[in-house]
């Protein structure tokens, strides 16, 4: 189905902020973003992986539909995901990693994409590593320069697609959602991309 919305001004104009849906902002100064554009009913649990991945030191923007409907009513496709909200937040990030849901395929692999092959290669590495299944996006490669992944400081960002499942097993099991986040953790580190960006490296 298509987006009803063509941008965020016109979304927010016709729902409720708090009852349709809701906005969590976190700047803590990071090099690395924590984004969740379409969480809540519209990609289900990618808000709550995003939060875990962010823990309580990396910066994050969280967007929650809070009603049923179908996933076109509040999903605003990425390349024109512009509350300003995120797009402050990802202006003052170096990179950042987007954390999306896709259906399922049979499979537990998760689609990387964007324009960060530093990070998006390292992420990849770390989930393999810890025992997800992680390959390069084809379908979804979050590429596209307005991408909200890719507003950062260096015009890119790490895109992921989670199917349903993995999605349900990681909200369902605490171990396997920390052995998730820590690894995205892990790639962050190997990217060299950990302290704030007021200590970014140049």
């Amino acid at each position: 189905m298509a987006d009803r919305y063509p941008d965020f001004a016109t979304l927010a104009a016709a729902h409720d902020h708090d009852k349709d849906y809701r906005i969590t902002v976190q700047d803590r100064g990071t090099r690395v973003a924590i984004l969740a554009p379409h969480g809540g009913t519209i990609e289900p649990e990618t808000a709550s992986i995003a939060r875990a991945v962010a823990g309580d030191d990396l910066s994050f923007y969280l967007f929650e539909a809070l009603r049923a409907g179908a996933h076109g009513d509040y999903h605003i496709t990425s390349h024109r995901f512009d509350d300003p909200r995120a797009l402050a937040l990802v202006a003052g990030a170096d990179t950042s990693i987007a954390i999306h849901g896709r259906k399922d395929d049979g499979t537990d692999t998760v689609w990387l994409g964007g324009r960060d092959e530093t990070l998006r290669d390292a992420v990849g590495d770390a989930l393999r590593a810890a025992g997800f299944g992680a390959a390069l996006n084809t379908a979804l490669p979050g590429v596209h320069p307005s991408n909200i992944c890719n507003r950062t400081r260096s015009g890119a960002g790490v895109q992921l697609e989670l199917p349903r499942s993995l999605r349900r097993n990681l909200a369902e099991d605490g171990r396997m959602m920390a052995r998730f986040s820590t690894a995205l953790r892990a790639a962050i580190s190997a990217a060299g991309l950990d302290g704030d960006a007021a200590t970014r490296r140049v």
